[in-house]
């Protein structure tokens, strides 16, 4: 597999029950996974755990056969080469869209730099907006704006929190196709999470659905749904 998560237990310093008993999976290379659940069942804890924002009391995180955490071993976050993809999109409003991109790409050269704004771009089909800021975007934009960046990298896994909270309703169903595109485009591994059913059945090709930090089942979004 190429992600491997096994047995990871956490509770949060002022919490006398688990916050995430026992969760294990495993993700193919490729796949985009939803963990479906309620507000406070352990969803973003889940992302902070694979990002390296909290440690796991048990078990161990594994990426690409590489430990990201385990009983002896902690690998900060910033070299982890996980994206994310926050609720509010975390744009910086000072800067364009070609800067907000850039910001992320450390170790290059400016040209180097151009280039991969520019592929990109081209890939979440909105070439031509460097310039641009982010207020002058739409909702929709701004949020393929933040997938753009979290790509860029080439991480190699993105991480997605409630990525579609901010979007009414009208334009829910049109970013999901959008976005399940761009991401199967660009071939990389995702784990999003979800309080909402149709996001899951749209977007992922597994649903983990979590109640109280526990896993209730795992399986396609036609088998849990």
């Amino acid at each position: 597999m190429y992600i491997d998560i096994k047995n990871i237990d956490f509770n949060y310093k002022n919490s006398k029950e688990k916050n995430i008993d026992n969760f294990s999976v495993g993700i193919k290379k490729g796949e985009i996974i939803a963990i479906l659940g309620q507000s406070g069942s352990g969803k973003s804890t889940i992302l902070r755990l694979i990002s390296g924002l909290e440690t796991p009391s048990l078990g161990y995180i594994k990426v690409d056969d590489r430990v990201l955490v385990d009983k002896d071993y902690f690998l900060q976050p910033e070299k982890r080469g996980v994206g994310m993809v926050f609720q509010d999109y975390a744009l910086f409003p000072h800067m364009t869209v070609g800067q907000n991109i850039k910001f992320g790409l450390k170790n290059m050269q400016s040209k180097e730099k151009e280039i991969r704004v520019k592929e990109v771009l081209n890939l979440v089909e909105l070439e031509g907006y460097e310039k641009r800021y982010p207020h002058e975007l739409s909702g929709g934009q701004q949020q393929r704006i933040a997938l753009a960046r979290a790509l860029a990298p080439q991480p190699s896994l993105l991480l997605m929190d409630e990525p579609f909270s901010n979007l009414d309703a009208d334009l829910k169903s049109k970013i999901r196709k959008e976005l399940k595109k761009i991401i199967d485009k660009s071939g990389i591994t995702c784990i999003f999470v979800t309080h909402d059913k149709e996001d899951a059945i749209n977007i992922a090709h597994r649903v983990i659905l979590l109640e109280e930090g526990e896993i209730v089942k795992i399986g396609s979004p036609e088998d849990i749904l």
